[in-house]
């Protein structure tokens, strides 16, 4: 066990502890930076459900086509995610983070120009899709393993709602620069707000304890910062090739698939455009997507909490039920006005948009250990995955229907059956080692 006098790997004496005249710990001020970071990076998912109709009448884009761009994202976004943890090993957060955001701007800003669906499909799909996935859940589920031993569910809830503020901050202004003065605008919008967070990340962000000589946030004992692991996409590739061999993965990658279909995929992406459908003014519909926002944050912050305290695939199942079941009334409630049902709708799912997050990181440190960030990764990807899926596959049924009711209902039967299998997944025996899966 080391000693309060471990040194670091440059020969340096490390404290075991923080400076006793230190109240807060460096720790809640790198969770902050992720925090800042993330919402920039959420300018852009804010983005893609408002431009489906400008696109469709300046361009005539099938909205299928664009929702092709946005699965092509999607997919991406969560495919990513467990080389960008294993990058950050190799590389250090701070690195690709920084190239992250100059990724997801220089996708932006190149939209401005764009002419043909498959300038679309190559700078909204892969740029931002590339920059986007590096900024992912794997991300925060990387900051909350180094940084923290205690409170972990609770930060994991606090990073996660992230991407909810962003929305709660671009949405209306997007929405208003949409309307106003075009789309155009708003992708240079995007793309000024990823730049301004690279010095932010660059000067601020640290990616271990040890780089400034402190123990992780609720320990005593000093960790040394391990070295850099190199092969970062072999080691990707290997922690998939083991963790697939355990039945716990493959359940929670399928309920995570629902999550983003029934998320990401549908109310992120075809909202706006389906309560378009049913005369509500643009603004108004993106309006509610911030509302969303609000409440997300108070969902995932109280998931977190909740994760340190209870069953974790209990509060899954809870989480599923009750979103399908509000996702089969939806039909019914879209009309041109903003009234209580619906107001109690946005409230709710916004509660339960992504607190199935914490829960779902719990059993993945709980089941595969110190590759938990990484196997987490691969689970996002499928969560990224059925977004992408619906995505596309809701602006077909458009195209082809004239409706979105169809999406909305049997999305809510997929949620029902996420309820199921999180309910399937075993629990792991107190006396039972944690699984490496690499």
């Amino acid at each position: 066990m080391p000693s309060a006098r471990t040194e670091t790997r440059t020969g340096a004496p490390a404290p075991a502890k923080r400076p006793a005249g230190r109240r807060v710990h460096r720790a809640w001020f790198v969770a902050a930076v992720t925090f800042v970071t993330v919402v920039a990076a959420a300018a852009f998912v804010a983005l893609p459900g408002l431009l489906i109709g400008p696109l469709h009448d300046e361009f005539g884009w099938s909205r299928g086509t664009i929702g092709l761009a946005a699965s092509v994202n999607l997919t991406l976004y969560g495919v990513t995610a467990p080389f960008a943890a294993a990058l950050m090993d190799r590389f250090g957060m701070r690195r690709v983070v920084a190239a992250a955001l100059l990724m997801i701007a220089t996708g932006a800003l190149l939209s401005h120009w764009m002419t043909a669906s498959w300038q679309l499909i190559l700078y909204w799909g892969l740029l931002i899709g590339l920059g986007t996935g590096s900024m992912a859940l794997a991300f925060s589920a990387t900051v909350t393993n180094r940084w923290f031993v205690k409170h972990k569910g609770l930060v994991t809830g606090l990073l996660t709602a992230a991407t909810a503020s962003g929305q709660l901050v671009f949405l209306p202004l997007l929405s208003w620069v949409v309307e106003t003065h075009g789309w155009r605008p708003a992708t240079v919008t995007v793309a000024l707000v990823s730049a301004a967070a690279v010095p932010f990340v660059w000067f601020l962000l640290r990616d271990h304890p040890a780089d400034v000589g402190l123990a992780p946030y609720g320990s005593d004992e000093f960790v040394p910062k391990p070295p850099p692991r190199r092969g970062a996409a072999g080691r990707a590739l290997r922690v998939l090739r083991d963790a697939s061999c355990s039945g716990t993965f493959w359940l929670l990658c399928g309920a995570f698939a629902i999550c983003g279909a029934s998320t990401n995929g549908i109310i992120r992406t075809h909202f706006v455009p389906s309560a378009h459908d049913h005369g509500m003014a643009m603004t108004a519909a993106a309006s509610l997507l911030a509302v969303v926002g609000i409440f997300d944050i108070i969902g995932t912050i109280a998931s977190g909490w909740l994760t340190d305290r209870y069953d974790a695939r209990r509060l899954l199942a809870v989480y599923y039920g009750l979103r399908g079941l509000s996702l089969m009334f939806l039909p019914l409630l879209l009309g041109p006005s903003i009234h209580p049902p619906m107001i109690f709708f946005i409230v709710f799912y916004g509660l339960d948009w992504v607190a199935t997050v914490p829960p779902t990181l719990a059993l993945c440190r709980e089941h595969f250990g110190e590759d938990s960030a990484i196997v987490f990764g691969w689970v996002l990807a499928s969560h990224q995955i059925g977004a992408a899926l619906v995505a596309w596959l809701g602006g077909v049924a458009r195209d082809v229907t004239g409706s979105y009711d169809m999406v909305w209902l049997v999305s809510g039967g997929l949620c029902a059956l996420a309820a199921m299998m999180s309910l399937v997944v075993r629990r792991v025996r107190e006396d039972e080692p944690v699984r490496a899966a690499a």
